[in-house]
């Protein structure tokens, strides 16, 4: 039987723990996560655990990426069922904090981030995201001193703010990004994915089938916005209310007029009853 991780929920037993994990020098992998976990949560664990001697995984539902009007109070919370999975994973740490342990009384700090989460597409519809979330990030890091940290390609542009800040403030971390699980039909797997009815699961695989329709055909050499308008129309016509759908640098973000400015990346958001999905693929 699966031995149980250490669990921390102070910052004391959470740096006497990370102390214990890294006796004869063994690295440390970190998987944030706000739990609620699913497969594509368990593909970062057995990531970390192929890359480094010992793996923790934070579980934190982060008030400061969250907008008054957003699902807070309602995000999935499974404690019970994440720690079993995590047990059975082999992970060594949890660190699941409370609200007040990570942000005591007087916190007033923010980390503010430019570059990629600024390039105009989630920023855009949620303009207090990234620094909530680069605050948090921020803060794992220093509290539990990873080598490197696994990201999900499926918050594709928070993954390139994550690895930009990493690098720009000198964390020490480096940053890998893991390909998106999908189900069996394409939809990308996320927590959220439970707030859909029967009726919207079926119709939401629509959104990885455009994506995927659109690359073959850019890099069949047909014009973007022509590739994009068509996609943009099935989008609708399947129900969604369509956040964006771009094609951008991979790298950058940056906007691009032509397959021939570099790696690119489709990436869309959209709402279909009261869910808002995203999610992206490599052209």
């Amino acid at each position: 039987m699966p031995r149980s991780p250490l669990i921390a929920r102070s910052l004391p037993v959470l740096k006497r723990s990370v102390d214990r994990l890294r006796t004869r020098k063994a690295n440390l992998a970190l998987v944030p996560t706000m739990g609620a976990l699913h497969e594509g949560h368990l593909s970062l664990v057995r990531l970390a655990r192929r890359r480094a001697d010992k793996v923790a995984v934070s579980i934190f539902v982060n008030p400061t990426q969250f907008a008054p009007h957003e699902d807070l109070d309602a995000y999935p919370r499974t404690w019970k069922s994440d720690l079993a999975k995590l047990t059975e994973e082999g992970v060594d740490l949890v660190w699941a904090p409370t609200a007040p342990a990570m942000y005591p009384e007087g916190f007033v700090t923010r980390v503010q981030v430019e570059g990629p989460a600024t390039a105009g597409l989630e920023d855009r519809f949620r303009p207090h995201f990234f620094s909530g979330v680069a605050t948090v990030v921020a803060k794992l890091f220093t509290q539990v001193r990873p080598e490197f940290a696994v990201f999900g390609e499926k918050d594709y542009q928070q993954l390139k703010v994550v690895t930009r800040m990493a690098s720009d403030l000198d964390l020490g971390v480096r940053i890998v990004g893991a390909p998106v699980v999908r189900e069996r039909d394409g939809l990308a797997m996320s927590s959220r994915n439970v707030y859909l009815s029967p009726d919207e699961r079926a119709t939401a695989p629509v959104l990885y089938r455009v994506l995927k329709d659109a690359a073959r055909n850019i890099k069949a050499g047909d014009d973007l916005a022509s590739v994009l308008g068509v996609g943009c129309a099935r989008i609708a016509q399947a129900g969604f209310a369509l956040d964006y759908l771009e094609v951008r640098h991979a790298d950058t973000l940056a906007p691009v007029r032509s397959i021939t400015e570099g790696p690119l990346r489709l990436l869309v958001a959209a709402r279909i009853g009261g869910t808002r999905l995203i999610d992206n693929v490599r052209v």
